[in-house]
């Protein structure tokens, strides 16, 4: 069995951090071979190009122009890119926000995904504060993030977080400190153990 694990949430939570924390654990506990697909570094060039062409800013990654023109395509691509590789028998974790997905429930959608019963699929939502968030698009300085800074008021609009019957089928992981022991709760709920073989107690 193959997994596909998708790292969802809005930008600042530490997904890709998360990701790449977890993928060789993953591969030690399953014994399978994982890849890692990470919007950004599958599109982030293209991205760049293409908003330069339209808008002459190529670190545009959050307008109503991209959104509208680029948002999904790119995704799209990436989940063709992670069913290529489940058909080749490797396990695939998924990087990007997707919130509109999440929030509309094709993530869970096999149909959509265009994925069998033979992949064990995971939906892990990472998640911090909204000013913690903040804070580390600040630190980080990604030229990418500008426009989102920019128009702050505009992009929290946009920012998703499931309650209640929202988080059902989801794997919710706050992100703002996580220990040692959250990372290997989510480890195992991703890829439970696999379960301890009863030995018969000896004859008397």
């Amino acid at each position: 069995m193959t997994h596909l694990v998708f790292f969802c949430g809005h930008a600042g939570t530490g997904k890709t951090t998360l990701a790449k924390r977890l993928i060789g654990p993953l591969i030690r506990t399953t014994g399978e071979a994982f890849c890692l697909l990470d919007k950004d570094t599958l599109y982030g060039r293209y991205s760049a190009a293409a908003m330069g062409a339209l808008t002459g800013d190529p670190n545009d990654r959050d307008s109503p122009l991209y959104l509208r023109l680029l948002r999904d395509p790119e995704y799209q691509g990436l989940l063709d890119t992670a069913r290529d590789n489940l058909e080749l028998g490797i396990s695939t974790l998924v990087v990007g926000p997707l919130s509109r997905e999440v929030r509309d429930r094709r993530l869970l959608d096999r149909a959509w995904l265009g994925i069998g019963p033979d992949v064990r699929l995971t939906i892990v939502w990472v998640h911090t504060s909204e000013d913690e968030a903040h804070r580390r698009i600040v630190a980080r300085g990604n030229p990418n993030d500008a426009y989102k800074l920019t128009h702050w008021d505009a992009y929290r609009q946009r920012r998703f977080v499931p309650t209640g019957g929202e988080c059902d089928g989801l794997v919710m992981f706050d992100n703002t400190a996580p220990t040692d022991a959250d990372i290997d709760a989510l480890l195992h709920q991703i890829a439970p153990p696999p379960p301890r073989a009863i030995v018969p107690p000896l004859p008397a």
